[in-house]
């Protein structure tokens, strides 16, 4: 059911899919619920959940702050599941959750995805979790219909088609080395990336990691099937605290329009 949500998702944005992050209880889940409305009604097709962790090893500087805000206002695993079991039922779209191995491990890997598919989440990102470890977490996610989404890299090399070939829900194509966070210009070559990934899997491939500005996001867009948008929205959120829905509305739908006029 994961896999044919996040299929349909792709589909219904005009064939490209707009898919914005925000951080869990950044700065509080009252917000994070506003923020989940908001950018649903702005045209977002899936969202990503950040479920907070004290070393965020993939994040640059402005989803880390928003990691420890989250953290230090006190958020937890459980808050969140509570938040999106209360918003579920009012959500059209797939809602995924990206976090660390250690938090879903800590959890307890088949507790966290159990109560996963109770609150209706779609899929699961494990940015730290290399292929070769994902058979930790992947039967778990397999038995409770989520999808465990693979991240590709342009440091993949020869394992892209390896990657790809298992992919479920869409595929993660990471389009800059390092970190997250805004970049003034993406240089990888998203076009060779993608074809590579498209070789291997039928699977919807969306590229994340650096775009911010509606030019950058429908040219990813266009190379591939989808544009991830994080630190440029979470930025806001750090600029506007708890009145942070409307500035990040505003933005995502210039965003999303960008998108979706492919």
């Amino acid at each position: 059911m994961s896999n044919e949500s996040i299929r349909s998702a792709f589909e219904s944005g005009n064939g490209k899919a707009f898919i914005p992050f925000i951080t869990c209880g950044d700065p509080d889940l009252e917000t994070t619920k506003a923020l989940v409305f908001a950018l649903q009604d702005a045209g977002a097709d899936i969202i990503e959940l950040g479920v907070p962790f004290s070393d965020p090893t993939a994040e640059g500087p402005v989803i880390q702050g928003a990691n420890l805000r989250a953290l230090s206002g006190g958020v937890t695993t459980d808050a969140i599941f509570d938040m999106v079991a209360e918003i579920r039922s009012d959500v059209r779209i797939p809602l995924v959750f990206m976090t660390y191995g250690n938090i879903v491990y800590h959890y307890g890997i088949e507790r966290f995805c159990e109560r996963a598919e109770d609150v209706g989440i779609s899929g699961l990102i494990l940015p730290d979790t290399p292929y070769e470890e994902k058979d930790e977490f992947a039967p778990a996610c397999a038995r409770h219909g989520i999808a465990y989404v693979s991240l590709i890299a342009p440091t993949s090399a020869e394992r892209v088609a390896m990657i790809a070939a298992e992919a479920q829900g869409f595929v993660y194509c990471v389009s800059s080395l390092g970190v997250t966070g805004t970049r003034d210009a993406i240089t990888t070559d998203i076009d060779a990336l993608v074809a590579r990934v498209r070789a291997a899997t039928d699977a919807p491939v969306a590229v994340g990691f650096g775009i911010s500005t509606p030019e950058q996001a429908a040219t990813m867009a266009a190379k591939s099937d989808g544009a991830i948008v994080g630190s440029a929205l979470v930025k806001l959120v750090a600029e506007h605290g708890a009145a942070a829905a409307a500035p990040v509305a505003e933005r995502a739908r210039a965003l999303a329009e960008a998108v979706h006029a492919l």
